[in-house]
């Protein structure tokens, strides 16, 4: 489909030109002798031979040639370069968009045009340095605020790339009441930061960087649980479990991603009936299975593991889930156990044998923009790359 819409932008071309030239011959008819046919049309036709014969390198290789550069066609030169990088040929890309700039008395919009999509070409083979200074270059010069503004998405798309994330901040600052989707990204470059700082031992200046990027984004829930956990490690389990709180109501997916936390700031704390019922006003916002889970292990903890079984599969009559499921089996064949059977229920053991197969190897992540699955959270896509769309899998094949 590539190939075909490219060869159509090139019969339009040479149509058009052919055209002009047409027109041109006509209004000099009356001052010279009309010229002879058109050296384009050997071309067309050799080009369209190549076609024929299933040969579409070759045509369009003809095509380009018989097409010179002039004011009329710089617009399907441009055009050219955009489908030689979306074939994946980049190298080709870069060939006419650099012969384009080095044409004579080009506008300054089409210079810019061009030197955008330079940059975009330099991106696709993978050769960001001079993505970078061509983008940097573009932004101190060009007057037209639509490509400034291109130019500065593309410069943060190339900052995210290679990890600088203090330029990102800087560059996206003067943008961001214009496109405020970027908020979110920032955010996770100020969390980016605080790990940074964290690491380093540098616990205030990853204070600082969280506060700015809840400012930035006040739904970011990585900025969120890197609170709590510094609060947990200078012993403030009780403020920890105050910003813990906050999650459900910043994206209630994150409630499984902040349970591990959470028990572990009431187990510091030595209040098991605190997080008890922290868990029941979790289930009433979220019935997951994580959820129920921890609420059948700190009953079967405290009245057994009958009540256990009781309270179990009345949550999970209202959620129903595999994962709940698995966990309900076990609970049954820890019972048998404990009233003596000496061996356990062979249909129980099918049950479970069914559940564990269909539970191993499944993705406990997904990205809610592309669809990419994952073992364990990653705060940025790998695929799509967009930032904060991987949260767990809930629901009945969930968590």
């Amino acid at each position: 489909m590539q190939d075909v819409a490219l060869l159509g932008v090139l019969f339009a071309a040479l149509a058009i030109g052919f055209g002009l030239g047409v027109r041109h011959r006509a209004g000099k008819r009356l001052t010279r002798p009309a010229p002879k046919a058109p050296a384009l049309s050997k071309e067309y036709f050799v080009g369209l031979n190549y076609l024929l014969n299933e040969q579409p390198d070759e045509a369009i290789n003809t095509f380009i040639n018989a097409l010179d550069v002039n004011s009329d066609t710089v617009e399907t030169h441009i055009a050219l370069g955009k489908l030689f990088r979306a074939r994946g040929e980049a190298d080709k890309a870069v060939s006419i968009h650099q012969n384009l700039l080095a044409r004579p008395a080009l506008s300054v919009a089409t210079n810019d045009h061009i030197q955008l999509e330079l940059a975009q070409d330099f991106i696709a083979l993978g050769v960001h340095d001079r993505a970078q200074r061509l983008l940097k270059t573009l932004l101190n010069h060009t007057t037209d605020d639509t490509y400034r503004l291109s130019a500065k998405r593309l410069l943060l798309d190339l900052l995210d790339r290679e990890r600088e994330w203090q330029e990102a901040l800087e560059t996206v600052g003067p943008i961001l009441k214009q496109q405020p989707a970027l908020r979110c990204p920032a955010a996770h470059w100020l969390c980016e930061l605080a790990v940074e700082e964290i690491g380093e031992s540098s616990r205030a200046l990853a204070r600082k960087h969280l506060k700015k990027a809840l400012q930035m984004d006040e739904n970011c829930v990585r900025a969120t649980l890197l609170y709590a956990e510094l609060e947990m490690e200078n012993g403030h389990y009780q403020r920890a479990i105050d910003w813990l709180e906050r999650i459900p109501h910043q994206d209630i997916a994150h409630i499984p991603t902040m349970l591990t936390a959470l028990k572990r700031a009431y187990e510091r704390l030595e209040n098991l009936a605190g997080f008890e019922a922290h868990l029941y006003r979790l289930l009433g916002q979220a019935p997951y299975t994580s959820v129920i889970v921890a609420l059948g292990e700190l009953v079967h903890r405290r009245d057994g593991v009958d009540s256990a079984i009781e309270r179990t599969g009345e949550w999970l009559r209202e959620a129903p889930s595999l994962g709940g499921l698995d966990y309900l089996i076990d609970l049954y064949l820890e019972s048998e156990r404990l009233n003596g059977k000496t061996s356990p229920d062979t249909r129980l053991l099918l049950l479970k044998h069914h559940t564990g197969a269909l539970l191993e190897g499944r993705p406990r992540q997904r990205c809610r923009h592309c669809g990419f699955t994952s073992d364990h959270l990653v705060w940025q896509c790998p695929s799509c790359r967009r930032w904060g769309t991987i949260k767990p899998i809930t629901g009945i094949e969930g968590e």
